[in-house]
């Protein structure tokens, strides 16, 4: 009888949990409590997308130029501002710069303002060097005690970059190398708003 299939099922129904049984309100519970971690996980997600597209203000800091100008953000209220953070270490920063001059050269004459901060590791004749030779048009800051950096948001990973809109609000931000059609089409939209 050990081989009855009728005797097999009458075991499997007679040790099956039941409602009333201890290991069916673990299960239960195990179940509820699944269904709350992931509405919780699904709250936190769209909250943190909310939060990561939110439009927040650019910091109000003062970039100082190779020449030794100091531009505030303050200054540039009422113009689009790309503020790229980069490295001449940086092997995709240097490979996106000519895409960054072609995006300058192409809005600057619509209000865009542009300037590349190069990071506190950075060596300053190293910068020096990479903007002579590479004849860059635009603003170049370094950010010697990481305060900029900080400022952004602690930025750490190059390139990063930063659209800032006429009324001082970031946008958007890059990590990494930006889909340059996608920025162009925002800088559009930035440069026109009123």
């Amino acid at each position: 009888m050990q081989n009855d299939p009728a005797s097999s099922t009458f075991e499997r129904i007679a040790t099956a949990p039941n409602a009333a049984s201890p290991r069916a309100g673990k299960a239960a519970h195990r179940k509820r409590l699944i269904i709350v971690a992931v509405a919780v996980g699904l709250a936190s997600a769209a909250l943190g997308y909310r939060l990561l597209n939110a439009k927040i203000q650019a910091p109000s800091v003062t970039f100082t130029s190779l020449a030794g100008e100091r531009i505030s953000m303050q200054s540039l209220r009422g113009k689009v501002v790309m503020v790229n953070f980069w490295a001449t270490s940086c092997v995709t920063c240097v490979k996106e710069m000519p895409q960054m001059v072609e995006t300058y050269t192409k809005f600057k004459d619509r209000g865009l303002k542009f300037v590349a901060v190069a990071m506190s590791y950075d060596p300053p004749n190293y910068v020096v060097n990479f903007t002579e030779t590479r004849k860059l048009p635009f603003t170049v800051a370094l950010d010697t005690q990481n305060r900029l950096a900080q400022a952004f948001g602690d930025v750490s990973l190059t390139p990063t970059t930063f659209v800032i809109d006429k009324e001082g609000r970031i946008i958007k931000r890059y990590v990494g190398e930006p889909d340059f059609q996608a920025l162009h089409r925002l800088l559009d939209k930035a440069v026109a708003a009123s």
